[in-house]
């Protein structure tokens, strides 16, 4: 069976949630998964969840803190750099056979790596396994080589009213 390439993007909510949604399914369907969530390090109610379907889905985190309204550290570097180098290694082995890279968009928009070196790791993934990219600026080449888009387009948001993030819903 032929694995694809999926990318969730857009201003949005759901893009971490649809990732994560499809991980349990397969899981599911006796699927071996490996989450990487770049940028993020706290331990978001989405890591507890998943930490219940052990040794299902493996799951780790490449961030420090998730910096997203500053600017990356060089720390902040550092780790998403190791992690996209152990990220790379295992997509090429076929160990797994869906491999989720949350926030790697964010990754390639914070120059953490870059959209050419993402391609080149996807052109020699096992070709078995299905690839789930996701987070905000999905780079024009990431969209046009993915099998599948989507976009998830903010219309209204509670933000607005002031209505802060929310433990089980946003984190």
């Amino acid at each position: 069976m032929k694995g694809f390439v999926h990318v969730y993007t857009g201003n949005g909510k759901g893009k971490t949630t649809a990732a994560f949604g499809l991980a349990l399914r397969a899981t599911g369907a006796g699927k071996s998964v490996f989450i990487a969530q770049f940028v993020k390090g706290q331990e978001y109610s989405e890591i507890k969840s998943v930490k219940q379907y052990l040794p299902l889905i493996k799951i780790k985190q490449y961030g420090l803190e998730c910096f997203i309204i500053n600017e990356p550290t060089q720390d902040d570097i550092n780790i998403g750099r190791k992690g996209f180098e152990e990220v790379s290694e295992i997509i090429r082995t076929g160990e797994y056979d869906i491999i989720v890279l949350d926030e790697a968009n964010i990754a390639i928009y914070y120059k953490l790596f870059s959209v050419v070196e993402l391609l080149e790791v996807l052109k020699n993934k096992a070709k078995k396994t299905e690839i789930i990219i996701t987070g905000r600026y999905a780079p024009a080449e990431l969209i046009d080589f993915a099998d599948l888009v989507t976009e998830m387009k903010e219309v209204k948001h509670y933000y607005a009213n002031g209505v802060e993030a929310r433990e089980g819903i946003e984190f």
